[in-house]
């Protein structure tokens, strides 16, 4: 009774809103209100994630390593499995490729539990110890609850599909205090094209997003800078030098969280084994490096803020390096190194959360590293480490995500490093230029890339991957048996509207197809009608389709087979419907012009 004096409610509020409001304005107020419940998400997030970690490692003595770093992960893991099996029953894991997934394949609706799960999970999983970022999964949030405010009021995937990003561009704006990258992530990472039409719902969003940050936390920045060594030209080899390690990072960091990923997907359906390998992995990691506990984040600001060794070898407290100041460079490197097995043991063994943060983190420790091995030996002019620190989020961002423009921007919106602009940029695209050789596509569209399904800015492959097999398949076909006469099958032939009737067997099979076309020599003739039988009439489609194809496949197959029409399968082998050229170049061209207004 609730749900139908809710649907009755806004039926109202949506027949008002046709009389007296422009689509335009309508579309504007929502992203308005979608930012706003992000914010509130966010903020909810990042207020108990910190609870968490306060109350658990508060009274830690610095000075020595702690037995509980081995206990906490495995705990948090746990408890987030259990919630996800038992509450939300559904898969919550990799955020950002799900937005992605839900663009390009489900018409940009997204679940309602998307709107707070994430929430509880990654507030759990991070908050005990699991080495993963919450941004990813506020990003989501931010998302779903755009989606599904689009699908109360019964808007078009389209508008649905720009709600999702304004979601997207406020939780980055609003986390990081940063608009600019905010409106270039959702442009770059979910290949929303920017027209005058998604202009200004996602500027509005970015600009209040951060605006109820500055509400919320105050003047309080995630990670604060000051810049002591101002850059100069003598320093380009070494930023070049950089963006190409930088760029090798990002490559580990792909290659090594997919092959983590593959090994536990063996085991899929046993999530105790899970568990056990994924909890025992990271807390072992954790007790020898904290530095991996949680978003790494009071690292990175150690990091960006020390002005020498002395407050560098901070990053050694609580682990079996405290106070051995000599291997700070060997911790730094294995902390750079494991940070990725640490991830995916998180999200590996039961947990949830993004690599977002990750990225960010290991960005950070590869820009110390490479600036303290540079230093070392002295392989050129003297390089800042806290400005190579900086540089090297800007860097692996770049390389991981395949979002040079938005690694630009937000380190340099995030800590007001606007005088490394040059510098940033040098980095960015040398790391870019670096990842692209080996790894085409970002971590996050990588997964959808081999299945066909990432959305691109290049118009033909985005309608192509954005239209449905399914939604093009003609099932209104009338089919034969091996046996039937001619006699029966002229019969079908005056009912039927395609220029193909199929031959299957008892189970459903295709054993072939009569083209109607071929057969007038005997159509005609009644005397024939009891000689021939459909195994002797039928031959061989040209191709035979899978269901679960992309549509890329399909339109290329039409073109090597010059076949108008196209038999589709499902996994059984049975026939599901047919393909004709005809409506899908029709459909094609209708996506084509929709994607084109503004």
């Amino acid at each position: 009774m609730k749900a139908k004096s809710i649907i009755s409610f806004v039926s109202h509020i949506d027949s008002w809103r046709a009389r007296h409001v422009s689509e335009r304005m309508f579309v504007l107020f929502l992203a308005f209100m979608v930012v706003l419940l992000s914010a509130v998400a966010a903020y909810l997030l990042l207020w108990f994630i910190n609870k968490i970690i306060l109350l658990l490692t508060g009274g830690f003595d610095a000075a020595s390593f702690n037995l509980l770093y081995l206990v906490y992960p495995v705990v948090g893991i746990f408890v987030t499995m259990l919630f996800v099996r038992y509450v939300v029953k559904d898969n919550i894991s990799h955020g950002i490729t799900r937005i992605l997934y839900a663009i390009s394949q489900n018409r940009s609706r997204m679940k309602a539990h998307n709107m707070w799960s994430s929430v509880v999970a990654s507030g759990i999983t991070i908050g005990f110890g699991g080495s993963v970022g919450a941004e990813a999964l506020i990003v989501l949030t931010g998302s779903a609850i755009g989606s599904n405010l689009g699908k109360l009021f019964r808007l078009d995937s389209r508008t649905l599909m720009l709600l999702m990003g304004c979601g997207a561009a406020g939780a980055i704006a609003g986390i990081f205090k940063a608009p600019i990258a905010g409106l270039v992530f959702t442009l770059e990472v979910l290949m929303i094209d920017l027209t005058m039409a998604s202009l200004m719902p996602i500027l509005v969003s970015c600009v209040t997003a951060t605006c109820f940050t500055y509400i919320f936390s105050g003047n309080a920045v995630l990670f604060t800078y000051h810049l002591d060594n101002v850059w100069t030209l003598e320093r380009i080899p070494a930023c070049v030098g950089l963006g190409v390690f930088c760029g090798l990072v990002s490559l580990y960091f792909i290659r090594t969280m997919g092959f983590c990923e593959d090994i536990f997907a063996r085991f899929k359906d046993k999530p105790l084994i899970k568990l056990l390998m994924g909890g025992t992995l990271l807390s072992l990691l954790i007790f020898l490096f904290p530095s991996l506990y949680g978003e790494g984040y009071s690292s990175i600001n150690l990091l960006l803020n020390g002005n020498g060794q002395g407050d560098w070898t901070q990053l050694l407290n609580n682990s079996l390096f405290a106070g051995q100041e000599k291997y700070l460079l060997l911790y730094v490197g294995l902390v750079l190194l494991t940070k990725v097995f640490a991830t995916s043991a998180t999200n590996g063994g039961g947990g949830c959360g993004g690599t977002f943060a990750p990225s960010l983190f290991v960005g950070c420790f590869s820009g110390f590293f490479f600036s303290r091995l540079w230093n070392t030996y002295q392989i050129g002019v003297y390089v800042p480490e806290k400005n190579f620190a900086l540089m090297g989020m800007a860097g692996v961002m770049s390389g991981v995500m395949h979002a040079p423009l938005t690694g630009i921007f937000l380190i340099a919106e995030l800590t007001g490093g606007y005088s490394l602009f040059l510098p940033l940029m040098i980095v960015s695209v040398c790391s870019y230029l670096t990842i692209i050789i080996f790894e085409p596509h970002s971590i996050y569209g990588s997964r959808l890339a081999k299945e066909g399904k990432l959305i691109t800015h290049h118009t033909d492959h985005a309608v192509l991957t954005l239209m449905q097999l399914d939604s093009v398949i003609d099932r209104d076909f009338l089919s034969v048996s091996p046996d039937t006469e001619l006699g029966q099958i002229v019969h079908k032939i005056s009912r039927t509207q395609g220029m193909v009737i199929p031959v299957v067997d008892a189970a459903g099979s295709l054993l072939g197809e009569i083209d109607i076309t071929k057969i007038r020599h005997v159509v005609f003739r009644i005397e024939l009608y009891h000689h021939f039988t459909a195994s002797q009439l039928m031959k061989q489609p040209s191709a035979v389709l899978n269901d679960s194809l992309p549509m890329t496949v399909v339109m290329n197959t039409f073109d090597a087979t010059h076949a108008d029409y196209l038999p589709v399968l499902d996994r059984d082998g049975h026939l599901k419907g047919y393909l004709s050229r005809q409506h899908v170049f029709t459909q094609y061209r209708k996506m084509v012009a929709d994607m084109s207004e503004d």
